[in-house]
C-alpha cells in the first residue's frame, strides 16, 4: 500500500511537471505566431505600393509628375553663413592607462 501511495505521489509530481511545460511551450508558440504574422504583416507592406513610394520620397529624394521641387538658394550679395563645428572634449584616460603611457610607449 505505502508503495502504491509513493508511486501515484511520483506520477502526481511528474503530470504537475509535465503540466508546467505544456503551459511554457503554449506561450512560447504564442508568442512565434505573433511574431510570425507581425512579419508577414511588415513584408506584405513592404511590397505594397504605398512603402515604395514613401521610401522614393523620403530616403531616395525622388519626386512625382505634377511636383514643383524647392532649391533653396542664398541671397545675392550676403555671406554664406559659417556653421562652427564643436571640437569633442577629449576623453579623460584612467590611471592605469596614464602608467601604461608612462612605461610602454616610448
Amino acid at each position: 500500500m505505502i508503495l502504491f501511495i509513493i508511486e501515484f505521489n511520483s506520477r502526481l509530481e511528474e503530470l504537475n511537471r509535465l503540466n508546467e511545460q505544456r503551459e511554457q511551450v503554449r506561450a512560447i508558440a504564442t508568442k512565434a505566431m505573433q511574431t510570425q504574422i507581425a512579419l508577414q504583416t511588415q513584408v506584405a507592406y513592404a511590397g505594397s505600393t504605398d512603402a515604395v513610394e514613401e521610401w522614393a520620397r523620403t530616403e531616395g529624394h525622388y519626386i512625382q509628375e505634377g511636383d514643383q521641387p524647392v532649391i533653396p538658394l542664398g541671397i545675392p550679395g550676403s555671406d554664406p553663413v559659417i556653421v562652427n563645428t564643436p571640437e569633442p572634449a577629449p576623453t579623460p584616460m584612467q590611471n592605469w592607462e596614464i602608467w601604461w603611457t608612462l612605461f610602454f610607449d616610448e
